[in-house]
């Protein structure tokens, strides 16, 4: 195994448009890339969405691992809802924390997967596990379930049991918690003066909850915790990551990163910096959603730093072994499904009915107990 394709398992890329481009396909083979990321530029309808992801997981064949990929989204309702009609249009979190009822949360989330399954999309970047302390944040806002930190916990396990249930991948965010900044990171480093006990009393709670539930991933957010690490944003931090992730919180699933294209990042540290330092930190999967030069540049800095021996080549295949083994028990089943089933799924009566309720605030009729 060459250990450029070793660091292309750790990677996740954007693509540009509704279909592959020779290029794309040739980069995602020969780098033995390990992850898409799928944006409202990559969807049309389901039947593309199908085709894209079909096409997607055909290229494994042709890569070193032979493993399944992972194609991501940001679902998680309201504003942040790349698939649009005719797949079911959900609310908002803050709708599911103001309706209160962690029943109607594990639906909502189990009838997303199912359709995101569907079409062949087997990781949803969600739930978002943000405690909304700060009402000038416009970051979060309602992509918030509350202000409340045991709401968002209840509610957060409940979702991310909702997605293990569909077969869907989750992913915890923002970690430790984004629901108190101002600044937005796509363009500038948010900094807290927020000290570890007042995140252990009120930020992590809902973390430490999606953990015991199993959720899948967590992704680090790139904020600055002077009082807590006085170098690093969290996305660069051995501290956040090893100490407080790992250790304190005993986290063994995988740590992703952020977009590590927006400028919270590329704007105070080098694009051969970023990816170097958020490996030695601890993370194992690397986001780039954006800028398709950049990946490039980040797998050539990687193995430079292996090279050198300022990062450890122990570690990446450690990371390795991780992810392929991960894949091997969480996507079983890589293709999407037939289009004849596609269309059953999708959009059904059953799933805007429930979307319906919880956008009027009241609780779906006939749901099951979990």
């Amino acid at each position: 195994m060459s250990m450029k394709s070793i660091i292309g398992q750790h990677m996740f890329i954007g693509i540009s448009g509704h279909a592959l481009t020779a290029d794309e396909k040739k980069f995602i083979v020969e780098n033995n890339i390990g992850g898409i990321c799928l944006f409202g530029r990559n969807v049309a309808d389901p039947k593309q969405v199908h085709d894209l992801c079909e096409e997607i997981q055909s290229l494994r064949h042709k890569q070193e691992d032979k493993a399944p990929l992972f194609i991501g989204i940001d679902m998680e309702g309201g504003r942040v809802h790349r698939l649009k009609p005719p797949f079911t249009v959900w609310p908002p979190l803050r709708k599911l924390g103001d309706l209160d009822a962690p029943t109607a949360s594990f639906h909502f989330a189990n009838r997303m997967g199912q359709e995101l399954k569907a079409v062949g999309i087997n990781l949803d970047f969600a739930p978002c596990v943000d405690v909304f302390t700060n009402t000038a944040n416009t970051v979060i806002g309602d992509r918030s379930i509350s202000d409340d930190p045991e709401k968002v916990a209840r509610h957060a396990s409940a979702l991310v049991r909702g997605y293990i249930k569909s077969d869907i991948i989750t992913c915890a965010k923002h970690f430790p918690g984004h629901g108190n900044t101002i600044v937005d990171s796509h363009y500038d480093l948010p900094v807290e003066n927020l000290d570890i006990d007042r995140l252990e009393s009120l930020e992590l709670i809902p973390f430490k909850k999606t953990f015991k539930s199993r959720v899948d991933m967590v992704m680090t957010s790139h904020i600055k915790f002077p009082k807590i690490d006085p170098d690093w944003p969290v996305t660069l931090s051995e501290i956040f990551i090893k100490k407080i992730i790992r250790e304190e919180c005993r986290y063994r699933g995988l740590v992703i990163t952020d977009d590590l294209g927006m400028k919270a990042m590329a704007s105070h540290f080098g694009v051969e910096e970023i990816p170097v330092r958020a490996l030695q930190a601890g993370a194992e999967l690397l986001l780039y959603c954006n800028e398709p030069e950049v990946p490039p540049q980040a797998i050539d800095a990687i193995l430079g730093a292996t090279a050198q021996g300022s990062l450890d080549k122990a570690t990446l295949e450690a990371n390795h072994q991780k992810i392929l083994e991960f894949k091997k028990q969480k996507i079983t089943q890589p293709e999407p499904l037939p289009m004849s089933e596609v269309i059953k799924i999708v959009g059904s009566p059953e799933n805007l009915k429930i979307a319906t309720a919880i956008a009027n605030g009241s609780m779906p009729e006939g749901l099951l107990p979990e």
